[in-house]
């Protein structure tokens, strides 16, 4: 194997990157690159692959196809080195919930062998705000609480890359600001960060996002970047919605998605004269008002999915 060019300022660059289980592409020739102390967002439907791309990024599955770098190590040659810098946090709470927080993490820094480890641990129960709590067992922990400590055992060894696998899931939405505010401010501190989440709002917040569906990439880019190049038009109709009105509005020529934001629609598509023509008829439609509007990231990613081809032998997601 040649060796892989290095990009200084990449903390994620990798292409091509392909994993199958039983002839199947789950991740599908992804280039993915992530500059030192951005957020990156990674979109996509359940299924779509994001969960096996995190897991070939640190090291824990191997690709079949691609070659790259994580941090500059050589994501093949170099896995073990890759573990030691990253942070993994995954779907579900993965720790001991027979013990402490304390002990939780304690036992972390003993696996990556942390130098002074009493302070490591004092240290991240403090930026975590878990001090008053360290002795509480982990299994008697809400969810929002069991998500700090488990950010903070992906802190305690200093990492310079955190890989976020859908880390909100089933906490508060006060929870998952907090969350927010805290990622905020380790990618200030240099830190890079790859985080992968259903939630809209939290998109929005990430400097740069990525969506994957089927297992194959298909937009990149900030989000203005991402909505610009989708070329949506987009019309939105107000007021007595129903499930009928979706029903026809569906069937028009040139709608690619119609999307329910509670009493009103958005109805997207590329053309942006058949989708007028769609909509125009509903203005002398009593109780309904009709009027163009600015595509969403959730509009874009809606016509995404409706136009990816699925990859399990036309079996539906």
């Amino acid at each position: 194997m040649n060796d892989v060019a290095i990009t200084p300022d990449l903390a994620i660059d990798v292409r091509g990157l392909t994993k199958r289980y039983g002839g199947r592409a789950v991740v599908d020739h992804v280039d993915l690159q992530v500059r030192a102390g951005r957020i990156c967002g990674f979109l996509g439907p359940n299924g779509s692959g994001k969960t096996t791309t995190i897991r070939m990024l640190c090291g824990l599955l191997t690709p079949d196809e691609g070659e790259g770098t994580c941090l500059g190590l050589d994501i093949r040659r170099d896995a073990l080195a890759i573990k030691r810098q990253v942070g993994y946090m995954t779907q579900r709470f993965g720790w001991y919930e027979d013990l402490s927080i304390r002990q939780n993490l304690d036992f972390v820094a003993r696996l990556f062998a942390v130098p002074e480890r009493k302070a490591a641990v004092d240290a991240a129960l403090a930026q975590l705000g878990l001090v008053e709590r360290q002795h509480q067992l982990a299994g008697a922990l809400s969810g929002g609480w069991k998500q700090r400590l488990a950010l903070a055992a992906c802190l305690i060894h200093a990492p310079r890359l955190l890989l976020l696998d859908e880390p909100t899931a089933g906490v508060d939405p006060a929870a998952r600001r907090d969350f927010w505010d805290q990622i905020h401010q380790l990618a200030a501190q240099g830190i890079t960060v790859l985080v992968s989440t259903h939630y809209m709002d939290e998109a929005e917040r990430c400097h740069e996002l990525a969506y994957i569906a089927y297992g194959k990439l298909l937009a990149r880019g900030t989000e203005r970047e991402i909505i610009a190049a989708a070329g949506l038009a987009v019309a939105e109709v107000a007021g007595d919605v129903s499930p009928a009105l979706v029903a026809e509005l569906r069937a028009m020529p040139g709608v690619q998605s119609v999307t329910a934001f509670g009493s009103r629609l958005h109805v997207a598509g590329q053309d942006a004269a058949l989708v007028r023509q769609a909509v125009a008829p509903l203005a002398d439609r009593p109780g309904l008002r009709v009027a163009p509007a600015e595509a969403s990231l959730e509009d874009v990613f809606i016509s995404l999915i409706g136009q990816a081809q699925d990859n399990f032998h036309g079996t539906p997601p």
